[in-house]
């Protein structure tokens, strides 16, 4: 894949982001390709919706490949992603054999890649890093926001 091929399927994960960010979850998307380029699954964040902590964009995007392919093993796939994958998804990463992941923006608080996935599959990171950091910037605004705005309506006694 060059770098044109790379923006244009970050493209589609940050489309997948947008979805998460319009259902109220933190706007995280992903893509997984096949090795002649064909999108093979596309998701989305679903935590709060499924009310689980491991339905990151990773997992869902991983476990719907897994189904349309009826294989566990991904070894020809790569994976876009707008936020560098946690350690949860590194290993998800790693077991289902997808042999590249690129990702937007980093994440000093909960990524791990290159520590776990550096040197046993191509990683790529910062790929369209400025569009990714956005979306989540905002998200997390908007939500410091509404707790402020909560916290000051609930102390004049108005709900």
């Amino acid at each position: 894949m060059n770098k044109l091929d790379d923006k244009y399927f970050m493209n589609l994960a940050l489309k997948e982001a947008e979805k998460a960010l319009a259902s109220d979850e933190v706007p995280v998307g992903a893509v997984i390709i096949s090795g002649g380029g064909e999108v093979i699954s596309s998701a989305f964040n679903t935590v709060e919706s499924d009310i689980s902590c491991i339905m990151h964009a990773e997992i869902n995007a991983i476990l719907e490949a897994q189904k349309k392919l009826h294989n566990w093993r991904l070894d020809e796939c790569s994976l876009y992603v707008t936020l560098e994958p946690c350690i949860m998804c590194c290993g998800a990463i790693l077991l289902s054999r997808i042999g590249r992941v690129v990702y937007g923006a980093c994440d000093p608080k909960g990524g791990v890649s290159s520590s776990i996935l550096g040197g046993k599959i191509e990683l790529i990171g910062g790929v369209m890093n400025e569009e990714s950091s956005k979306l989540l910037k905002s998200f997390f605004k908007s939500k410091r926001e509404n707790a402020r705005y909560n916290k000051s309506a609930n102390a004049d006694g108005s709900k």
